[in-house]
């Protein structure tokens, strides 16, 4: 296993040697005192494992293609920002936009994350087993959000086709987001999430309740005023 010493090694020549690595492999690296430096991890296309010890800062995982990326800490703003596949697990809590752009992959946080947790994802999912909060899923256009506890204020702002799925208390829908029925279909997906993020055996489904677009933002409408 390589093992990478933040505390003696350059940040960049961690980075660069991750995306050095031939993009069928299979290695398993190891990075020590990553003492809250950012893009840690960050542009890896590698089916690799990277474990990080520690705190990181913004954007850790960003643009993350294939690998596997744990941070066995907390995670400033960006984590896994404009991933395109693989996974992304951080131990401890998030910052702010968590997940944003992501265009595929999963994000499971233990934690909390803070503000505008997946704004503008285009097709990551991202399961939070604490609250999120204040306009989290903003101008989501795809993908799954599933929460565990609280959302803040205006949850799913704007929303265009992104799948909610809150197991507490929502502060406050932001427009255009309404919630819908849970269906046997929406329990499927859900429990396959839950179960990607290693907490299926200790949830139930039928506790959830899902939201989504009322789609009254997607072309303007003068009936429609009040809502932009």
């Amino acid at each position: 296993m390589p093992t990478v010493d933040l505390a003696t090694t350059p940040l960049r020549e961690l980075n660069a040697a991750l995306h050095r690595l031939a993009p069928n492999g299979s290695e398993v690296w190891r990075v020590l005192n990553p003492r809250g430096q950012h893009a840690v991890a960050a542009g890896i296309d590698a089916l690799v494992t990277v474990e990080v010890d520690g705190h990181v800062g913004y954007y850790c995982a960003g643009m993350n293609k294939q690998a596997t990326v744990v941070v066995n800490g907390n995670a400033g703003p960006g984590v896994a920002e404009n991933m395109m596949s693989g996974e992304v697990r951080v131990r401890g809590d998030a910052s702010q936009a968590a997940g944003a752009t992501g265009c595929g992959g999963l994000l499971v946080i233990d934690g909390n994350a803070s503000a505008r947790c997946g704004i503008s994802m285009k097709g990551i999912d991202i399961v939070v087993k604490g609250s999120v909060g204040h306009l989290s899923a903003f101008m989501a256009q795809a993908g799954h959000l599933v929460v565990l506890g609280d959302a803040g204020e205006a949850l799913g702002d704007s929303l265009y086709e992104a799948e909610l799925y809150v197991r507490g208390d929502v502060k406050s829908l932001g427009a255009d987001c309404i919630e819908k029925p849970l269906g046997d279909e929406h329990k499927a997906m859900l429990m396959r999430l839950l179960n990607a993020a290693g907490v299926g055996n200790e949830v139930d489904v039928a506790s959830f309740r899902r939201y989504g677009s009322a789609r009254k933002l997607y072309h303007f409408h003068i009936d429609n005023v009040g809502h932009y």
